[in-house]
């Protein structure tokens, strides 16, 4: 069993968002690539629009909150940031994060 997925149908959020919030600046630099780092919040232009500016988007780094300011569209984690930018559900999401944080074997 590993730390993110407890079984097959059972998926522990609160672990992988806990391992992804530590590791979020490298998460959000790959996801984000044109972004940069600016105190605690990445700053980038919003990859799933005709966004021209970097300042709309943004993730803090400590908390895991994003926001599109421009669209409202906004979550608390990296499991919703994930599910967000590459449409995809919770549950998938969750999944892909935990693989990338190497949590499920």
């Amino acid at each position: 069993m590993s730390i993110g997925v407890k079984t097959r149908s059972r998926i522990d959020f609160n672990a992988i968002g806990d391992a992804a919030r530590g590791r979020l600046t490298e998460l959000v630099s790959r996801w984000l690539p044109e972004g940069r780092l600016i105190g605690r919040e990445w700053v980038c232009r919003n990859p799933r629009r005709a966004d021209r500016h970097p300042g709309s988007f943004k993730v803090n780094v400590a908390t895991g909150r994003w926001a599109d300011f421009a669209t409202g569209d906004r979550g608390g984690d990296a499991i919703s940031l994930a599910a967000y930018l590459f449409g995809l559900s919770q549950v998938d999401a969750a999944k892909r994060v935990a693989t990338m944080l190497g949590l499920s074997r």
